[in-house]
């Protein structure tokens, strides 16, 4: 760990992914909370797999088609809100199951994202850090793009929190209220699927979903309102990102599976302390 602290000051793409990792902790932190209390953590593993299709059409484009001002990032966002709100509005109007539509949108997601890579020469290599991040090949226009993502997620999240916070622990008060319901859902899964395409630079597809619970799961132990879950989560996930990019950087361990890793070991953590302490409690009033 202090090879990686000595290395930060010289070392630019570390100090880039640092700063990535930080940042997306913010959205993290507040959506987050926002997805474990509304109960929506598999509408936001639809949407991470289904932005691999968004990324390989950009790439395709990009390499192929010569279009080089179009990043893989820019058709993550497009491809997220897309499944985000077709979710959204199918769960709402439709009469299909919500699960077999999140089921379709994954593995189409999925198999355009495939089908494209195989079309694009050289992007193989890619492949593996988009399923499972590589946070050290986050670019400076990449962290452009993240801190505005993660601008409008926190400051949409934070504006509307009076009625996200309603739509979430209690709906029909909200809609006696007066408050749209529909709208605020579906700006929620947007939020959602932003915050997702944020950290897929940090952890990957494969294991954004547990950056984006275990923090917050890990904070809902020790806080008793969402504002402060939130903040508390929000400082959970750049430690954690903080500490595993640290541990990751000497024996060259992915930085993303290094993350969760510690972030599953503190929730694990966490329970096994309050059963623990549960069980104490209950010993001593029965004694």
């Amino acid at each position: 760990m202090i090879e990686f602290f000595d290395a930060l000051g010289a070392n630019t793409l570390l100090r880039h992914a640092l700063l990535a990792g930080i940042i997306a902790s913010v959205a993290c932190g507040i959506v987050g909370s926002y997805v474990v209390t509304r109960r929506i953590t598999y509408i936001a593993g639809g949407v991470a797999h289904c932005i691999l299709g968004g990324m390989g059409a950009a790439r395709y484009l990009h390499t192929v088609q010569g279009w080089t001002w179009l990043e893989p990032l820019h058709g993550a966002v497009v491809a997220a809100v897309a499944a985000a709100l077709t979710i959204g509005l199918v769960s709402l109007r439709a009469r299909e199951r919500e699960d077999t539509v999140i089921s379709a949108l994954w593995a189409i997601g999925m198999a355009v994202g495939i089908l494209f890579i195989a079309r694009t020469p050289g992007y193989y290599e890619d492949l593996m850090s988009y399923l499972f991040g590589n946070i050290l090949l986050v670019s400076r226009e990449n962290l452009i793009l993240i801190g505005g993502l993660d601008i409008m997620v926190v400051a949409v999240g934070l504006l509307f929190y009076n009625k996200f916070l309603a739509v979430c622990f209690d709906e029909e008060f909200a809609r006696l209220r007066g408050v749209s319901v529909e709208f605020y859902y579906l700006l929620l899964l947007c939020l959602t699927a932003l915050t997702v395409v944020v950290l897929v630079t940090v952890v990957g597809l494969v294991l954004v979903i547990a950056l984006l619970t275990l923090p917050v799961a890990v904070a809902g132990h020790f806080a008793s309102r969402l504002w402060q879950m939130m903040l508390l989560a929000t400082m959970i996930s750049a430690a954690l990102t903080t500490v595993g990019l640290a541990i990751s950087y000497g024996p060259e361990l992915p930085p993303g599976a290094t993350t969760i890793a510690l972030a599953g070991g503190m929730y694990l953590a966490v329970i096994g302390g309050k059963w623990l302490l549960a069980g104490r409690r209950r010993t001593a009033r029965s004694a």
